[in-house]
């Protein structure tokens, strides 16, 4: 599989991203596996300049707006972080058949590492507009209800939906205005 890289030429204007679980695996069904991301996205706030406009977790992916000095090194970061500390929970955990696929699914060439947690890429787009802001926002806040898990935005608990309704949230974010 060819590796597809994200591409953030602007990082002084917010991005839409994605990340997914290799093979889509249910990683996310855990509030200790959710917190990690979370956990990362507070700390490169505090300390990389990380403005997170807007996000969904969900079992196997994650969708968020973001926007920062270096957002694609924040993104490395991120996933290289979160794998790291998501892999250990599983072995906490013994999961171990989430564990040998995730052994499965590393590339033969990657001799730093002994599972593959994130695909490869992160659909990076740039959010050059209000209108496209909106539109993502509301993307992201409407993935659980398409998919039939809540009937209300702010019935997810892994989503910003309540940040814009006013209620807290589980994370700070940067609400656009």
């Amino acid at each position: 599989m060819a590796r597809s890289r994200y591409v953030i030429l602007e990082p002084d204007k917010p991005h839409f991203l994605t990340c997914t679980v290799v093979e889509w695996l249910p990683v996310f069904t855990r509030p200790d596996a959710v917190q990690i991301l979370l956990d990362s996205w507070s700390h490169q706030h505090t300390n990389a300049g990380l403005q997170l406009f807007g996000y969904v977790i969900l079992e196997n992916h994650l969708h968020f707006v973001a926007r920062a000095p270096r957002l694609d090194k924040c993104l490395s970061s991120f996933k290289s972080f979160t794998a790291t500390r998501l892999i250990e929970l599983l072995k906490k955990h013994q999961a171990e058949r989430l564990l040998a696929r995730l052994r499965l699914a590393k590339q033969v060439h990657k001799h730093d590492r002994k599972y593959q947690f994130w695909q490869e890429g992160s659909h990076a787009e740039m959010v050059f507009s209000e209108h496209i802001m909106r539109e993502k926002l509301e993307y992201i806040h409407q993935n659980p209800v398409q998919r039939g898990y809540v009937d209300f935005p702010e019935h997810w608990r892994y989503s910003s939906a309540r940040n814009y309704l006013g209620q807290p949230g589980l994370i700070e974010i940067d609400p656009w205005v």
